[in-house]
C-alpha cells in the first residue's frame, strides 16, 4: 500500500473510531512505527488529526459529542430520500434493528412517530430520537463508545445480540467495494453488524450511490448476505444488474 494511501485509510479508520494508538496502526497496516508517526505527523498538518503521546485523535471529536453530529453527513439529500423510501416498510408491531451512521439517523427520524414498535441500537444518538416516542420499546447494545458515529461497537455490542430475534434490520455500510463486499473502516464493526445479520428475519441495507466502488480497511463480506438494497436512482446500470443476479432485491428511493 502506497503511504497516500495508507493514510487516506488511517484517516478513514479515525473518522470512524475517534483515535487510534500508533502501535495499533502499525498491525493493521503492517508497517513500522516510525512509519506511522510520519503518516500521522502528515495528518496533522494537513489538520485533519491532533497528535498525542503514542497515538492520535481526530480534531473534530469533542465538538462532534459536544453538539451530538456525525462525521459523515455528505450526500444529505439522498440519504433522506433513501431513508423515507426504508421508512415505508416499518409498520406498528415491528421489531427492528438500527444500525449507526447517518442515513439511518434520518430513517429514525422518519419513524420516531410510529407507535409500538421495538427498536434496538447501537447508536447513542438514534436513541435519544427513538427515545422521544413513549411507545417505543428501545433497547441499546453496550460497547466501546466511537465519538464519529455516536455509536457502540465491538465483542460487548455483538454480545447483546444474542438470543433475540427481530423483524427487520437496516444496515448501514462504510462502502462497497468493486467485487460487491460490504466494507467498513473499523474492524471493531464486524463482528457488532454479523450479529446483527444473524438475529434478523429480513435484512435492509441502505446505501447511496456513491457507496459504490469505495472499499473501506475491513470486509463484512458479499452483498449477498443482505435481501434488499434501498439506493438512490444514480445507482449504475451494470452494478445494479449485478447485485440482482446475486439475489438481492432492488429498492430504488
Amino acid at each position: 500500500m502506497l503511504g497516500n494511501e495508507r493514510r487516506q485509510k488511517i484517516l478513514e479508520l479515525l473518522q470512524e473510531d475517534g483515535s487510534a494508538r500508533v502501535k495499533e496502526l502499525g498491525i493493521l497496516f503492517k508497517v513500522s512505527e516510525p512509519t506511522i508517526r510520519q503518516d500521522l505527523e502528515k495528518l496533522e498538518q494537513e489538520g485533519y488529526i491532533v497528535r498525542e503521546h503514542g497515538g492520535a485523535f481526530l480534531r473534530t471529536v469533542s465538538k462532534q459529542v459536544g453538539t451530538l453530529s456525525l462525521q459523515h453527513m455528505e450526500n444529505l439529500d439522498k440519504k433522506k430520500i433513501i431513508a423515507k423510501k426504508a421508512a415505508s416498510f416499518i409498520v406498528s408491531g415491528n421489531r427492528i434493528i438500527l444500525d449507526s451512521g447517518s442515513t439511518i439517523t434520518e430513517l429514525a427520524k422518519c419513524i420516531a412517530n410510529i407507535q409500538n414498535i421495538t427498536v434496538i441500537t447501537n447508536a447513542l444518538n438514534i436513541a435519544l430520537i427513538m427515545g422521544t416516542n413513549p411507545t417505543c420499546d428501545l433497547m441499546v447494545t453496550g460497547g466501546e463508545f466511537k465519538a464519529p458515529t455516536l455509536s457502540l461497537t465491538g465483542e460487548k455490542a455483538a454480545f447483546f445480540f444474542r438470543n433475540i430475534y427481530v423483524d427487520k434490520l437496516f444496515l448501514a455500510t462504510g462502502g462497497i467495494s468493486p467485487a460487491l463486499d460490504l466494507t467498513y473502516p473499523s474492524i471493531s464493526d464486524i463482528i457488532v453488524k454479523s450479529s446483527m445479520i444473524e438475529v434478523s428475519k429480513e435484512i435492509y441495507l441502505l446505501a447511496d450511490s456513491t457507496k459504490f466502488g469505495r472499499a473501506s480497511f475491513a470486509s463484512l463480506g458479499s452483498i449477498k448476505r443482505v435481501q434488499y438494497l434501498i439506493t438512490d436512482d444514480n445507482i449504475d446500470a451494470e452494478i445494479a444488474r449485478r447485485i440482482s443476479e446475486m439475489g438481492v432485491k432492488i429498492i430504488i428511493a
